[in-house]
């Protein structure tokens, strides 16, 4: 069986033996960027290889960008098959609970054309609650060749969000908290505040009480209420730097929703040219 969005943790226990799987632990905290690692090297799920965010799943930030950019196809294809994940590899990511780090893995894996991907529903912390075991220390697997195959309609630049702003069903989602999008809070970015236009969603809204995703008719209901007759592939998906925005895109496959498109650079992007309008409160 083929795997593309989610996966539960008695299918994955099923799996982590076989030797065209490969597991990817994407944990991550944006505040304690070494806390991932450091959480992996005391547990992971047997066989699983670290692949944190700012090394593995970015390019280093420079002028103009936002805080993770994406690395290029070839510098990210090297990465994947130093991870064991070659052109027919079953790649299952997860991170500790909500999908927000492993959904990020999950769209690079599909921009660069490998559908053989999905995310461990409520990350680690279900793989314990099952029962799961667990293993210490580091993992390498034997390198595969990963053939990137680009699909550039994916995502978006800078640029193209100006012009699709006000674009008849065009709709900028920000899957931010609300407190930043609205900009009454604001950890990361140097500016706080919205991409004038953006209509807010936040991520966590994806994810039921057990942190787990909502059912796909539950998902499909409230993302059509919320885009209001907007196509689904006329979404673009945005946040703070490009990662929990994968999660709306997550959900919105698995709501059966398809063709939305990220906007990687994302809102610590938007703000690096200051003609760039930003927006405050809670309205669009």
């Amino acid at each position: 069986m083929q795997y593309s969005t989610l996966i539960d943790a008695a299918a994955l226990a099923q799996l982590i033996r076989d030797p065209a799987v490969a597991v990817i632990d994407c944990r991550f905290d944006l505040a304690q960027t070494a806390a991932g690692r450091e959480a992996y090297l005391a547990a992971h799920i047997p066989g699983a290889r670290y692949a944190g965010l700012d090394d593995a799943l970015s390019a280093a930030a420079g002028p103009g960008t936002g805080r993770h950019p994406l690395p290029s196809p070839q510098t990210f294809a090297r990465c994947a098959g130093a991870l064991g994940i070659g052109d027919a590899t079953q790649v299952i990511a997860y991170d500790q609970a909500n999908g927000a780090f492993a959904a990020r893995l999950w769209w690079m894996l599909r921009w660069l054309g490998h559908t053989r991907v999905a995310v461990l529903d409520g990350g680690f912390a279900a793989w314990i609650a099952a029962g799961g075991p667990v293993q210490s220390g580091t993992e390498t697997a034997a390198r595969r060749t990963f053939t990137p195959k680009l699909d550039a309609q994916c995502s978006v630049t800078s640029a193209q969000v100006v012009e699709a702003l006000g674009e008849p069903g065009r709709v900028l989602v920000d899957a931010r908290a609300a407190e930043r999008y609205s900009g009454a809070f604001e950890p990361l970015d140097r500016v706080a505040g919205h991409v004038p236009g953006a209509r807010n969603y936040p991520f966590s809204l994806n994810l039921g009480a057990d942190g787990r995703f909502l059912a796909p008719a539950a998902l499909r209901r409230r993302w059509l209420e919320f885009l209001q007759g907007a196509p689904p592939n006329g979404v673009i998906a945005m946040c703070g730097s490009g990662v929990t925005a994968c999660h709306n895109l997550l959900a919105l496959e698995v709501a059966g929703l398809p063709g939305a498109k990220l906007y990687a650079g994302s809102f610590s992007e938007w703000i690096q040219d200051p003609r760039r309008r930003v927006a405050s409160g809670d309205a669009p």
